[in-house]
């Protein structure tokens, strides 16, 4: 029984269920992050992480912990699990069961002749979990022991013990609320169940090791914060929920609660559910905004990802909406041409060359769904000007268009498309000049652009942009192609080519307009193939080249060094199998269905029941980087859309042909 579940075997088997992470959002901004057995192994880790808008733009672990202690006859076993230089303490893993996740995450303990369970819930829309606790049997009286480790700091940080720290506390409904510092807001702890006994033994526990942390070279070592503990006798066949918010709730109302928010769930019991679930939980809305996360744990809004992965997950029930608040909000951010890249407020950057000519290919998606190209022109004609102008005219950070039409990026500005890590300030991808899929989607652009403005009846916008599109259409392949390879070079400067072969190119074959011919989409459809695809993505770059890197660990400034140079990015993915599916059609579709089934063995490792950002380049392809990657989710769902709803009326309108000679 269960889609998602593991047994004790493996639960007690720390190697292997350290690596294993779940994650919960409330949609709307806040998470939970933690592995399986509630080990903490990231500074990134915490049962309640939310933003303090008083104090800045980051997310801060509030709540990073809850450990249960079993209590039988005056005899103490403690189920949690923590990590000290050296040891385990305690070692509450050897307790473990079973663990399953198909509704929401639920860990049973057996001690002795005691079994219970833990059930974990993040609150939709609220700062706001709960952690149900179940004592399914026990033969003599029997009491829990809750003790919450708190941390109160940035996710980016980490927490050490300071005379800052204000220990008070008050009583509310059912249990207590404090907070650490100034300027925070208060956490509350509260319980379904009246008689909870709060114990008040303020105390820093030191040195919890972070080992993930490690690995990569940061600091490692946490100081969190215990206000004291909570004890409650518990009888078989008893639930008692434990809720710890951000706002005080009436206890009487939290077993409603619990059930109302279980009955929303999507039981992750299927491949495709895990993905739809995974895929709401990268749509976050606050007020009248709606953004999109480009990862989880560590990562914020991202600007291009927020348009590459719009049409995958927008293509849940309710994802036309969401499609719309998400581009309104980036729109409402926009400077001139350009849409917010990284950060929030005064710390925004705009620094990208492709951002924008993404935000077409979201738009085109959008029309696909229904939207009336009168009405897309309306909305966003101006934008739509704005953009390509403003690239033709010249940017700022050195992106042009030339006399030939395409659309050239100078030597100073070497880090502005995705490739875009660094290494002590320096580009390890450096691309400029004539960049492959920069240029595609400026050719994609203006083309949607014409198509909606012919709608829009703006004839002197056609006239003039015609021009362009002809004259990219004159040159784009001369440019570009390189006949030694049988495919397109990376990037072209005035110095020459770039021929390594990397994934860029294969955006040139997935757009509703190419600039290339079918012949030659099918030589760069078949290198893609040969050199880079893999059952977990398109890696960034070909084993066969001397700078090839197959393996991501070590420090941030190792891993920095392979993330475009070979590992595998699942994203691409999804333009491989719509340029591969825009030449075979629905001959194509078994193929694309086999890439993407592939994916659900995943569903059980690294981060569970979603995809990872980076998989190695390297057999048998680890799962690396963020543990939850939105475009990752989004382009297999869009894999999904492509063979079962685009190419299958296709299929059947060619058996329907096929019948009638």
């Amino acid at each position: 029984m269960g889609y998602i579940k593991f047994d004790k075997n493996q639960l007690i088997n720390l190697e292997y269920s350290l690596s294993k992470e779940m994650i919960r959002s409330n949609r709307a901004g806040s998470f939970s992050c933690t592995t399986i057995i509630g080990c903490n192994t990231r500074k990134y880790h915490g049962l309640l992480i939310c933003p303090q808008p008083t104090l800045d733009n980051d997310n801060h672990v509030l709540l990073s912990k809850v450990d249960e202690t079993v209590i039988q006859h005056e005899a103490e076993f403690n189920i949690g699990v923590n990590r000290y230089p050296g040891t385990y303490n305690p070692k509450g893993h050897k307790y473990v069961r079973d663990f399953i996740a198909d509704i929401i995450p639920q860990v049973t303990f057996r001690v002795g002749g005691v079994i219970l369970s833990k059930e974990t819930m993040f609150v939709t829309e609220e700062e706001m979990v709960l952690i149900r606790y179940t004592l399914l049997d026990a033969h003599s009286p029997t009491r829990i022991r809750l003790k919450p480790f708190l941390a109160f700091r940035s996710m980016h940080r980490l927490s050490k013990q300071n005379i800052d720290l204000e220990t008070r506390y008050d009583e509310v409904p059912n249990g207590i609320r404090t907070r650490m510092y100034a300027g925070y807001s208060n956490l509350y702890m509260q319980f379904s169940k009246k008689g909870v006994e709060y114990t008040h033994v303020p105390d820093w526990y030191k040195d919890i090791e972070y080992t993930q942390e490690k690995e990569r070279g940061f600091e490692h070592h946490e100081d969190l914060y215990v206000p004291g503990f909570f004890e409650a006798d518990i009888k078989k066949g008893e639930s008692i929920i434990f809720c710890v918010s951000t706002r005080e709730v009436n206890p009487g109302n939290l077993s409603r609660l619990y059930t109302n928010e279980l009955k929303r769930r999507t039981p992750r019991s299927t491949f495709e559910n895990c993905l739809g679930n995974s895929a709401q939980q990268f749509i976050n809305r606050h007020d009248e905004k709606a953004d999109i996360i480009a990862g989880y744990p560590w990562y914020d809004r991202m600007g291009r990802f927020t348009f590459i992965s719009l049409p995958g997950l927008s293509l849940e029930p309710s994802g036309i909406g969401a499609c719309k608040a998400v581009l309104q909000t980036m729109i409402t951010e926009m400077k001139g041409a350009f849409f917010p890249e990284f950060g929030r407020g005064l710390a925004t950057s705009y620094e990208s060359a492709d951002t924008s000519l993404w935000y077409f290919w979201a738009l085109q998606h959008c029309a696909e769904k229904g939207e009336r190209p009168d009405r897309l022109w309306k909305a966003h004609g101006k934008n739509i000007r704005t953009i390509l102008e403003t690239y033709a005219q010249g940017t700022p950070n050195g992106i042009r268009m030339r006399e030939n039409g395409l659309l050239y990026i100078d030597a100073i500005s070497p880090n502005l498309t995705w490739m875009n890590a660094e290494v002590h300030g320096r580009t390890v991808t450096p691309r400029y000049g004539y960049v492959v899929e920069v240029n595609a989607l400026w050719y994609n652009a203006i083309h949607f652009a014409l198509e909606l403005a012919r709608t829009g009846k703006n004839e002197a916008f056609v006239r003039e942009w015609e021009s362009v599109a002809e004259r990219i259409d004159k040159n784009f392949v001369e440019i570009f192609w390189n006949g030694e390879n049988n495919c397109l070079s990376d990037f072209v400067t005035d110095n020459g080519s770039n021929n390594q072969i990397r994934p860029n190119q294969i955006i040139a074959t997935s757009l509703a307009y190419s600039p290339l011919e079918a012949n030659l989409r099918n030589k760069v459809v078949d290198a893609v193939r040969k050199e880079l695809l893999t059952p977990r993505g398109l890696r960034s770059l070909s084993p066969k080249d001397p700078q090839y890197k197959g393996r991501y660990s070590g420090n941030e400034q190792e891993r920095n060094q392979a993330f475009h140079q070979g590992t595998v990015w699942p994203w691409l993915l999804g333009h491989y199998a719509e340029g591969f599916l825009r030449l075979h059609g629905a001959q194509g579709v078994g193929e694309i269905r086999s890439l993407y089934h592939g994916f659900e063995e995943t569903m059980m490792e690294d981060g569970i029941g979603t995809v990872s950002e980076i998989y190695e380049g390297d057999p048998p392809h680890a799962g690396c980087g963020a543990i939850s990657f939105a475009a990752s989710v989004a382009e297999l769902m869009r894999m999904i859309y492509l063979t079962e709803v685009v190419y299958s009326e296709d299929k059947k309108k060619q058996n329907k042909k096929n019948s009638k000679k």
